[in-house]
């Protein structure tokens, strides 16, 4: 893929288009903690439609002991909490709309979706630091805090004094894994993206993910009103969130791993349980790129990556980790694609 078609792709002039369709959060709308190839599409689209999705997040119980007004729970969280059966539950426990599918996509081919609009629900964030946290040998687990969200100034109230810039972005966007993984965990994320906790993938940002089953079958949640790169405790500002995407399908463009593109950069990925082999996957993906975008050898992309980019763990706590390279588009400056 060159250049220009990144650019294409990514930034179209589509903000002041409307949604072609929504899809709000119920319990026949919702993927319980799992993504797979064997789901039953909550909507089918074309490639090109623009959806609004609806996401919610948390335990109705859990917030009000925590300090959540009753009046400020969803009624469409508690209506999922009580309808949706324990035996459709799992083996994950991310509260997923979806999946949609795109009408021609199969495997092999790469989902572009672009990240129109992100949209605070609720007036308050959660913070529960959990079993798998980095340090969950020294921090109990389930100890929950409440962060009220300021959405006209976009602040949260941490504390007295620490106020947070909201920077709203999905944790889990994904599709299908390949048939013959079947019905996987929502945590850890993958080759089909899912549970990346990428706090770049923010309004105005694209990301780029094979495709691995008919339709490609997206999925969203795991909303957050902003997070820290690591994500050391297991959990973000989690919060419920309205999406609007465009869906593109490419039959000429092919990945192995996902990846982005911001206004200001290009996002390589590389994903693993140990967090050495997810930086080496990162460097190859960012060398490929490199190598294929500004026509480098593969040895001074690996020099320009040592000397200009800045790698990033993105999160550690997702069983699988994740570490992100942000590649600035003022290195391709006057870069005629090959």
């Amino acid at each position: 893929m060159t250049i220009t078609h990144w650019l294409v792709c990514g930034f179209a002039a589509t903000s002041l288009l409307g949604a072609d369709y929504k899809l709000k959060a119920t319990p026949e709308t919702l993927a319980w903690g799992y993504y797979w190839a064997g789901a039953k599409p909550a909507l089918t689209v074309r490639s090109g439609d623009v959806v609004e999705i609806q996401t919610v997040s948390g335990n109705p119980a859990n917030l009000e002991t925590a300090g959540v007004a009753a009046d400020q729970i969803q009624p469409e969280l508690r209506k999922i909490h009580t309808d949706v059966p324990r035996e459709t539950r799992g083996p994950g426990g991310h509260l997923l709309t979806g999946p949609v599918a795109i009408e021609g996509a199969r495997p092999g081919d790469v989902l572009e979706v672009r990240i129109r609009e992100i949209r605070l629900d609720v007036p308050y964030a959660y913070n529960t630091a959990g079993r798998a946290g980095f340090l969950a040998d020294l921090f109990p687990p389930n100890k929950t805090k409440i962060i009220s969200l300021d959405r006209e100034k976009n602040i949260g109230h941490f504390a007295p004094g620490i106020d947070l810039p909201l920077k709203p972005f999905f944790g889990s966007m994904g599709v299908a894994p390949p048939v013959a993984m079947g019905k996987i965990n929502s945590g850890p994320p993958g080759i089909f993206a899912g549970n990346l906790d990428n706090r770049e993938l923010v309004a105005g940002t694209t990301l780029f993910i094979p495709v691995h089953a008919m339709g490609a079958l997206f999925e969203v949640g795991d909303g957050h009103a902003g997070q820290g790169n690591g994500e050391v405790n297991i959990t973000a500002m989690e919060t419920s969130l309205t999406g609007v995407f465009q869906f593109i399908v490419h039959h000429d463009m092919h990945l192995d791993w996902p990846r982005a593109e911001t206004p200001t950069h290009y996002i390589t990925m590389g994903l693993d349980p140990d967090l050495t082999q997810a930086t080496r996957i990162c460097i190859l993906q960012t060398i490929d790129f490199l190598s294929s975008t500004m026509n480098l050898s593969r040895e001074d992309a690996y020099a320009l990556i040592s000397v200009a980019i800045d790698l990033s763990i993105t999160q550690l706590v997702d069983g699988t980790k994740g570490v992100h390279a942000m590649i600035p588009k003022t290195l391709l400056t006057g870069v005629k694609a090959p």
